[in-house]
């Protein structure tokens, strides 16, 4: 749900802020945020020396890469497209589990996948099938490509992290510490590459909203901290360390439903009926992936 909204106020913002630069700031604040709860943090300096690599990576990956490579495709993609491709998570997940860690691929995850998408495809296609015959592939599409192989690796680490990592994680770090250094790793990341965006990109503008001046952009950025950064990443990392990232991975389908809801909280767009219909067919795909087989 917090996902949804994510996208749905990047996309406001994307036009009035560099999208790299408003990943960074997005997780500069958050750092804030987390810091008071993070202090346990400190004391487990021999422990941060040797798992510094691993977080690092994750940091990376989850925070730096993620979420910059999404507000970079919405600048040329369309929502559409977006979702669509957003949709591939699952499988995505399953290849990387196949290829890196080698979990087998089992019929009712393939089964779950296909009545997953097929629910994404209804909604996004809005009920009708000459919505998809307009979809094109544009630069953006393939840079969220990459965000969704980005975040299926990222969320394998965290349910197969190394051994020395795995090894008494918890309790020793709590929630907040273990994103905090997240955020750490995953800004400086972040910040280099907002480095990389002033040089190498094109000018770079700031469009303010003439009427309200700044305050706009002040509270979606609160909005992207606490929200999808701090709530969703949390319930993510938890979901994820008990279901595993393949089952995980088909809630992600759920985002352009709860987009729908929040459209029709904030705007008063009422649902239509592909949006129901869609629901049934993502919770199918959810139940029928996650379900265990029968034993004997």
């Amino acid at each position: 749900m917090l996902w949804a909204g994510n996208a749905v106020v990047g996309r406001l913002m994307v036009a009035q802020l560099p999208p790299v630069m408003m990943n960074a700031l997005r997780w500069a604040l958050v750092a804030l945020i987390l810091a008071p709860l993070a202090r346990g943090v400190w004391q487990q300096g021999p422990r941060l020396r040797v798992q510094w690599p691993y977080l690092a990576l994750i940091g990376a990956l989850g925070v730096g890469s993620y979420n910059a490579l999404q507000y970079l495709a919405l600048q040329t993609s369309s929502p559409l497209n977006v979702t669509l491709i957003a949709s591939s998570m699952p499988i995505w997940m399953m290849l990387v589990g196949a290829v890196a860690h080698g979990q087998r691929i089992l019929r009712r995850q393939a089964l779950g996948a296909v009545l997953s998408m097929a629910g994404v495809v209804l909604v996004m296609a809005q009920g009708r099938w000459s919505v998809l015959q307009q979809f094109q592939w544009v630069p953006g599409d393939w840079l969220m490509l990459l965000a969704a192989l980005i975040w299926s690796i990222y969320s394998w680490l965290l349910a197969r992290p190394p051994r020395s990592v795995a090894q008494a994680r918890y309790p020793a770090w709590g929630w907040a510490e273990f994103l905090w250094l997240q955020v750490v790793f995953g800004l400086a990341f972040a910040l280099l590459c907002t480095g990389l965006e002033f040089q190498v990109g094109p000018p770079v503008a700031f469009h303010p909203d003439s009427v309200h001046g700044w305050w706009p952009l002040a509270g979606g950025l609160l909005f992207l901290a606490l929200g999808p950064s701090i709530l969703a990443y949390w319930a993510w990392g938890r979901g994820v360390q008990a279901v595993g990232p393949t089952v995980a991975a088909f809630f992600n389908n759920l985002t352009p439903v709860f987009a729908a809801l929040w459209s029709w909280c904030l705007l008063g767009q009422w649902p239509q009926w592909y949006h129901p219909a869609a629901f049934v067919l993502i919770a199918a795909g959810i139940l029928v992936s996650s379900t265990p087989p029968r034993t004997a």
